[in-house]
């Protein structure tokens, strides 16, 4: 329906659909470039690498690119040093625009080399270790397969009593792999995003009319759903409200309101509700502050 209604939309509104990358070709042979944004919570990301560093897949064939947002960090530098030995890693201080994941997803984008490209959270783990090699068949397969979306599980649910929702195939850079043509074609990501470019860019993707699958037999787990406050969905609504320059206005406003459309679910009693509706809320706030600022925010 989702897939439907957003194509339905740019027929009817069009508009230029890329994004601020320039994503140079493929090169040098590598077939999976898995890209990883972060900053500090090293042991969180040492977790995912030593999941990279356990894959059955030849090294020669993948990259592992780390970019570190505020300049990079000591502590950085050395744990990508310390898996070298196991790892095909790039590691990428943040040359600017700290904070923004808009940017820092394009900036390691456009300096990765391979033919797929899948974007990991620095708190996704994968057990598998076929993983990468499930991935590049499921590619090799299919050839008009713009994109695979594993299957995602809570990594807290395997404790009696916690709050474990997760939605299992959620597009989103957690874990998500694309062709790199199309990455290129749709322009990556906006890059003044604080958070949420993933589902920015996959209103494009779907606008295009771009193909993904669902993939049972890949399997990942990542926290679950959890918005401790609203500071973080204000930031995003902020992000959303940016786009108010670039996409037509009927599209910007049924954008706005399906990202708020949650907010009454804070009503609820319910764990997930209530943490969803707290993103709709904090979401909504953002957006209607950086209306009601003087300056405004342009997008550029």
């Amino acid at each position: 329906m989702r897939r439907f209604l957003l194509k339905w939309l740019y027929k009817l509104f069009p508009f230029d659909l890329s994004g601020d990358c320039s994503v140079p070709p493929a090169r040098d042979g590598i077939r999976i470039s898995c890209i990883i944004n972060f900053y500090g919570r090293l042991d969180l990301l040492s977790g995912i690498l030593h999941s990279l560093a356990q894959q059955q897949y030849g090294r020669e064939r993948f990259e592992v690119v780390l970019v570190e947002d505020r300049n990079g960090t000591d502590g950085g530098r050395q744990l990508a040093e310390h898996f070298k030995d196991d790892l095909p890693i790039v590691y990428l201080p943040l040359d600017m625009n700290f904070g923004k994941m808009g940017y820092s997803r394009n900036f390691g984008l456009s300096r990765s080399r391979g033919e797929i490209v899948l974007f990991l959270d620095d708190d996704t783990t994968i057990l598998q270790r076929d993983f990468l090699k499930v991935l590049d068949n499921r590619f090799e397969q299919k050839a008009g397969l713009d994109a695979v979306i594993p299957h995602g599980h809570a990594s807290f649910a395997l404790i009696r009593g916690r709050y474990g929702f997760h939605d299992p195939y959620f597009m989103t850079s957690r874990c998500t792999a694309y062709r790199r043509d199309v990455l290129a074609e749709l322009g990556g990501f906006m890059a003044h995003f604080i958070g949420q470019e993933d589902v920015e860019f996959v209103i494009r993707f779907l606008m295009a009319g771009k193909h993904s699958e669902n993939v049972a037999d890949l399997n990942y787990f990542h926290p679950p759903l959890l918005v401790p406050n609203f500071r973080k969905p204000r930031s995003v609504g902020h992000s959303f409200y940016g786009l108010r320059s670039k996409y037509p206005l009927v599209t910007w406003l049924i954008v706005i309101l399906n990202c708020s459309r949650q907010a009454p679910l804070y009503l609820l009693p319910i764990r997930r509700c209530r943490e969803m509706g707290r993103f709709g809320i904090g979401f909504f706030a953002g957006v209607l502050s950086s209306l009601y600022k003087k300056d405004g925010f342009h997008y550029t």
